[in-house]
Parts: structure tokens; C-alpha cells; sequence
């Protein structure tokens, strides 16, 4: 046994732990680690703009995956910090847990890492420039991988103010080193809707594949560029939601009030939809668990709707009151709070647990919308309308998922189509949810009993995304899944009973098969998200092609791949090139080799980045609305591949 002593005791200086465990600082080294760098310093901005002392932010991608964000608040002091003897700047960027958020005055609410963004972005960037425009002049400082390269100088003169950072993610600690534009235009429109007013650009300067560099390699012009400015605030935010959607009112209802210290504001419509879309955010925050603050606004919109549904007699003496659950069918609702110092119950502010937060959304909604509700009466009464048939359809429903609670919660019996595995511990265990009984038969020959289920499933899942519940319970393959995955769903849903860590939803590489994986994952979004979340879903990907040539087979997955390969191997003495239509027309060796195979398979797993953009891309696609689906369809027809004409 090795000696254990004070000798083996290291103590890091300055940010070096921030380099050594960066897991510990952001959510990984992968690409959602490396776009929260960015969001880390336009958080920092947009603390600015909550101070009511910034209205325009820019974020630029430029051509070597560095990434600049400028303000035009306050700009960062640049005075002497008296704890440390260093510019304030100096401090932010360097040390951690150092900042103005901690309840001196220099920001009443924030989000963020509070104190510790600026320098975890510092010490895990190959380099970064800051500039301060403050006082009629520009200080800058250059650091790299957390340590200061020049001291902060004074640059220029300037007449404006506000804050510009500029780093390139470190190569040395991140597996990801190139920026998603998709990713962060969502995440920036999403803070531009909750920070009313706030102009937010984002440029691009990087070319696309194929375009033209100028002579110079450089460019002054975005490639792409968006622009987000809404006056209208968490109102549009509604809107832009629903724009898949058919709302029941025309109204948009709005109300912000603060109470003890706490700004609440809702914004809320109803469509003719039957699942709910609540969104809840805290400082800007998105608590995508909710927390104290969905309490209140749940309580007070169930007892508000109820209170003028008997008020107005439209609740008969011997009804029942309208449920949660009812008034909330179709609701579309964005909650966004501003407090100082939330309470969350983990390090990922997924969910708030300040108590007074219920309190205040609670007295806040119930107040506002009574008012509202008196003021409109059309429009309580559509709700109300809505919320008693979905009452009425709740029993029927109810009555259908019984019978699937009861076969999943108390150990009923597994589906017949289902062919199970033997091992008994779920993390070794993987289900294949596969297109047709054809291709399940291929699948239960070639799988490893092990450790394989194999579920088929014959025709296409019901669309969730437009039926009733009760229609949606009493589905044969949505009850086969429920059953077979075993966590049940919504309220009842319990990942610690899931039977399989891996559900690979395995079907035809065509247009039929992608509509069925959509209709697939579209239930798996709606009714089992955590399993998404927690990254057990997968997708398999099944060859496109098959080439032999001479005893040698070889199979590609899409047709640069085709490319590639006939390019290696020659076209001389190649048999005719299969395409596989189907799943079904291979061979269970042929199936097992490509497909299901853990040494050779192609899996992708699915994840969920942003929930209000996986939201508006179900109902865009799934929804009742055709002109959605036609603007989607136009807008990426040209990057479409695997066509099956």
C-alpha cells in the first residue's frame, strides 16, 4: 500500500481547479459546455439590462470560433478593488466568487454563476480581451487560461460605455471546439422575449461551406445575422409559442406586479390543443422543474377560473369544481419572476424553492386575472367552456389510464409482441422499438437475448400531438410501450422502475420510417420527457447501401458514404448496388451486423437542449396547422438527404 501523506495534499492556485475539474464550473467539455461560456458572459449583460442600464447587446461568432460579446451598460469598474489591491476588472476575471452580485447594491437580481461565470470563462479559454469603455476612456486586459497576460492599460478615448469580451474556448480542455449559430439564436431570442425591450444581435462571420472567402480572408459582413427586439415582452413570447398553434381567444392575458420584493409577471393564452405548455423563469433563469413559483400560478389560475365559473353560474350546483388539469388543457403560459437571491434545489437551478415566490405569483395572477376575467367576460367564459369539456372527457380518460397505471404500477403482465431479455439489471438492458413485424421478426433472430428486448410495432403510433387523452390511453402500441419501458407517464412517472437504460427506436431508413420515429418521439416528448433528459433514448441507423465485391461486403450509410467507399475500393467488379428499403428486407446476420451490433452500430442519441424549441418544432410539425409544415419544408428542403422518390 503507497504512503498517504501531507505531501500528497495539493492546494490549487488561483483558477487552476477550474481547468482541472471544469465539470464542476459548466455542465461539460462537450458543446453544451462550451455555448454556456457564451451564455455565462451574456448573462453578465444582461444583468445590465435588468438594471435598466443597458438596451443592446451584439454577439459575433468570427471566422476562428472565437466568440465577442458587447454591451453598452456600465462597463465593468476598472477602480481599484481594496481587498486585493487589483482593478475591479482585474478581480472579476480572475478570481473566483468575486463579482457585484452578492447584496452590495451592484445588482438587485442576476443570473448567471453569481461571481464565478467571468473567471471560469477566463481560465477555460485559450484567450480572451476585455475592454471597458467607461469615463470617456477604453481599458483593455488580455488574459489566458486564467492568468493575466497584460495589465489592464488604457487604449483610447471613447464617449460610449458598456463592456466587450472576446475568447476562443481552450482546445487543451474542450472536445467541441465550433459554435451551433441554431443553438445560440435560440437561446439569445428566448432572453431577448423575457427582457422586454432589449435589443440582442447576433452576427456570424464565418463563411459557409462551399461560399467564397474575399481575397483579404476577411469579411466586415455577417453571413448570417438575426436581430431580437420585443416590446411586448413574455406577451410575444406567448404568441411566438402558439404561432403553430390555434389559440380559443385573441387575447393574449398579461399582468406584472410586484409584491414583497418580488416582480412576477404572466402572460398566458389557451389554444384548442390538448396538452399544456407552461414555461417558468427566474431572473431569466429557465426552471425547467418549476418550483415554488408554478405552485402559486397553478393555484391561483384553478381557483380564479373557478371562482368566476360559479360566479357566473356556469358550474351547475351539483358539478364538481374544475380540476388543475382542466382549466390547464391547451394552455400556452410563460412565468417569469425576478427576486432577490433565489434558492434552488441544485447547482443545474432547475427548480426554485423559495416559499415566498408561491405567495407572490399566487396573490399576483389571482388578482390580475379576476380583474381581467370581469373586464372580458368572452373570454372566462371560452375558458371555462374549454375547461368543463375537458372535465367531461377527463373521466373517459381516466377510466383508459387506470387500465395502463394498473398493468404498469402493479406488475401486470408484459405486452406479447414483446421479446424480452434476461438480464435482470436495467443498465445492461436495451429495448429496440422496431418499425413492422417483418423487421421484428430479423430483430429477434439477430439480437443477443441477454441483453436485448425487441418490441415491433405494427402500423403507425397515434399522434399525440392532436388526439385527446382518453384516445391516447387507449392506444394498443402506446399502452404496449408504456408497459414495456415500465416508468409509466406524467404524474405517475417513476424513471427509478425504467426496465432498459438504452430504448433505441429503430425503423425504415425512408420517409415513412422518419415519420414514424417523429410520431415516436413526439409521445416519448410529450408524456415521458425524462427519459430524454436523462439521455436514454437513442436512435439506431440502419444502412442505406450494401456493395459486394468479390467475397467482401461492405454497407454504407448515406450516399457520400456510398462515395467514399466505391472510391476506395473501385467500381470494377462490384455486384449491383442494393439500397435497402426497409429493415425487413435484410437478413437477421445482415441486421445484427449493421444495426444492432455494439462493436459496429451507428447509435444517436437524442437530446433535449432547449424545451421551448423542441415545443414549437412538434407542434410545427405534428400540429393541425399545413402552413407551418410547408414553411418548415421550404425553408430545409435543399439540406434534405435520404429521399425516398
Amino acid at each position: 500500500m503507497s504512503d498517504y501523506s501531507a505531501e500528497n495534499i495539493q492546494v490549487l492556485e488561483g483558477l487552476e481547479g477550474v481547468r482541472r475539474r471544469p465539470g464542476m464550473y459548466i455542465s461539460g467539455t462537450n458543446e453544451k459546455g462550451l455555448h454556456q461560456l457564451v451564455n455565462e458572459i451574456v448573462d453578465n449583460a444582461v444583468d445590465e439590462a435588468l438594471m435598466d442600464a443597458c438596451d443592446e447587446i451584439t454577439v459575433t461568432i468570427h471566422t476562428d470560433n472565437s466568440v465577442s460579446v458587447r454591451d453598452n451598460g456600465r462597463g465593468i469598474p476598472v477602480g481599484i478593488q481594496a481587498q486585493t489591491g487589483l482593478p475591479a476588472v482585474t478581480v472579476v476575471y480572475t478570481v473566483l466568487h468575486a463579482g457585484g452580485k452578492f447584496g452590495n447594491g451592484g445588482y438587485k437580481v442576476s443570473g448567471g454563476l453569481h461571481g464565478v461565470g467571468a473567471s471560469v470563462v477566463n481560465a477555460l479559454s485559450e484567450w480572451l480581451i476585455v475592454r471597458v469603455f467607461t469615463g470617456g476612456q477604453i481599458h483593455e486586459q488580455k488574459l489566458s487560461r486564467g492568468l493575466v497576460v497584460t495589465d489592464l492599460e488604457v487604449v483610447g478615448e471613447t464617449t460610449e460605455t458598456g463592456t466587450f469580451v472576446h475568447f476562443k474556448p481552450d482546445p487543451e480542455i474542450f472536445e467541441v471546439l465550433e459554435f451551433n449559430f441554431d443553438t445560440m439564436k435560440q437561446r439569445l431570442q428566448e432572453t431577448a422575449f423575457l427582457t422586454k425591450g432589449l435589443k440582442i444581435n447576433l452576427f456570424d462571420m464565418r463563411p459557409r461551406p462551399g461560399q467564397l472567402v474575399p481575397s483579404s480572408g476577411t469579411s466586415s459582413e455577417p453571413v448570417r445575422k438575426r436581430t431580437y427586439c420585443y416590446e411586448g415582452g413574455i406577451s410575444q413570447f406567448v404568441e411566438h409559442i402558439n404561432k403553430n398553434k390555434t389559440p380559443i381567444t385573441d387575447e393574449i392575458f398579461y399582468c406584472s406586479a410586484v409584491y414583497e420584493k418580488v416582480l412576477v409577471e404572466v402572460a398566458m393564452q389557451h389554444t384548442d390543443g390538448y396538452l399544456e405548455s407552461t414555461y417558468s423563469f427566474v431572473n431569466n433563469i429557465n426552471t425547467h422543474d418549476g418550483g415554488t413559483h408554478i405552485t402559486g400560478f397553478r393555484a391561483a389560475l384553478t381557483k380564479t377560473l373557478n371562482d368566476y365559473a360559479k360566479k357566473f353560474n356556469l358550474i351547475k350546483e351539483n358539478e364538481k369544481p374544475l380540476s388543475g388539469d382542466d382549466v390547464r388543457e391547451g394552455l400556452t403560459a410563460v412565468l417569469s419572476i425576478k427576486m432577490e437571491e433565489p434558492q434552488f434545489d441544485s447547482q443545474s437551478k432547475g427548480k426554485l424553492v423559495n416559499s415566498e415566490a408561491r405567495t407572490a405569483v399566487e396573490s399576483v395572477l389571482a388578482e390580475h386575472f379576476a380583474i381581467f376575467l370581469e373586464e372580458h367576460p368572452g373570454f372566462g367564459k371560452i375558458i371555462v367552456e374549454k375547461s368543463l369539456l375537458a372535465a367531461r372527457a377527463r373521466e373517459a380518460a381516466r377510466k383508459a389510464r387506470e387500465k395502463v397505471r394498473k398493468t404498469v404500477l402493479e406488475g401486470g403482465r408484459l405486452p406479447g409482441k414483446l421479446a424480452d431479455c434476461s438480464e435482470k439489471d436495467p443498465a445492461l438492458c436495451e429495448l429496440y422499438i422496431v418499425e413492422g413485424d417483418s423487421a421484428g421478426g430479423s430483430a429477434k433472430q439477430a439480437r443477443t437475448p441477454t441483453t436485448q428486448a425487441i418490441l415491433p410495432l405494427r402500423g403507425k403510433i397515434l399522434n399525440v400531438e392532436k388526439a385527446r387523452p382518453e384516445q391516447i390511453f387507449s392506444n394498443a402500441i402506446i399502452k404496449d410501450m408504456i408497459t414495456a419501458v415500465g416508468t409509466g407517464i406524467h404524474e405517475d412517472f417513476d424513471i427509478s422502475k425504467l426496465r432498459y437504460h438504452k430504448i433505441i427506436l429503430m425503423t425504415d431508413a425512408d420517409v415513412d420510417g422518419s415519420h414514424i420515429r417523429t410520431l415516436l418521439l413526439t409521445f416519448i416528448y410529450r408524456f415521458m420527457k425524462d427519459l430524454i433528459i436523462e439521455g436514454n433514448i437513442y436512435i439506431a441507423q440502419p444502412p442505406l447501401y450494401k456493395v459486394e465485391k468479390g467475397k467482401n461486403e461492405y454497407y454504407a450509410f448515406s450516399d457520400e458514404e456510398l462515395a467514399a467507399l466505391l472510391e476506395r475500393i473501385g467500381r470494377e467488379g462490384i455486384k449491383p448496388i442494393q439500397r435497402y428499403k426497409g429493415l425487413g428486407e435484410m437478413n437477421a446476420d445482415q441486421l445484427w451486423d449493421t444495426t444492432m451490433d455494439p462493436e459496429k452500430r451507428i447509435l444517436r442519441q437524442v437530446n433535449l437542449d432547449d424545451g421551448i424549441a423542441a415545443d414549437l418544432i412538434f407542434a410545427q410539425l405534428m400540429g393541425d396547422k399545413v402552413e407551418p409544415r410547408r414553411e418548415f419544408i421550404q425553408e430545409f428542403a435543399l439540406m434534405a438527404k435520404n429521399l425516398d422518390i
